[in-house]
């Protein structure tokens, strides 16, 4: 894929607000389609979900490691925006981290979803893990040190301990249908409440 930048020094130029909407249209609608059908999905049934044409998405996404990197950032800065989004909301700090888990767990099951292309040799995914680490374990502390501040959580968890935990919890959610995952992580994020 062609860098946009082209070594002019300067930044990529700014997409038009349409293209925006287009580009966040597709990645949800992709998003849903792997999380359904797996990232081999027909290009033309995540265009018809995004209300898009097929040539819209190639546009965006010229190949489909494009489309499968920029689903797995556009999930991970989703719970970014998130973080800190829900404490401003005015929720406690427990119930702000616990709405933060769900979207957490929303986004361990698309890239579920995605865990085979993530996997493959191909380059393009390399620094995904990475990327996942350092944009999300801050978010994570930031949420768990004002609940701990708070009162209302117990002290001696790490950021990176619950999210591995709650990723855990969230591998068999496929597999099969009677595991609970959601009922899993509650349990779990119930068990940071101080008695």
């Amino acid at each position: 894929m062609p860098d946009g930048n082209s070594g002019s020094g300067g930044p990529p130029p700014r997409k038009r607000a349409d293209a925006r909407r287009n580009e966040q249209a597709l990645l949800d609608a992709a998003a849903e389609a792997f999380v359904a059908s797996g990232v081999d999905v027909p290009v033309r049934d995540i265009a018809a979900r995004a209300g898009v044409g097929v040539g819209t998405i190639y546009r965006h996404f010229p190949t489909r490691a494009d489309l499968v990197v920029a689903v797995y950032r556009h999930q991970v800065e989703a719970c970014v925006d998130a973080g800190a989004a829900l404490p401003a909301a005015g929720d406690t700090p427990y119930a702000a981290l616990t709405r933060w888990i769900d979207l957490f767990v929303d986004f361990l099951v698309t890239k579920h979803g995605l865990a085979e292309a993530l996997q493959s040799d191909d380059a393009a995914f390399e620094t995904l893990h990475a990327y996942f680490l350092d944009r999300l374990v801050p978010v994570c502390g930031r949420l768990l040190d004002a609940a701990v501040t708070s009162g209302e959580i117990r002290a001696d968890v790490r950021a990176l301990e619950l999210m591995r935990g709650v990723g855990n919890l969230c591998i068999g959610a496929g597999r099969d249908p009677r595991y609970d995952a959601r009922r899993m992580v509650e349990l779990l994020v119930a068990g940071l409440r101080l008695r």
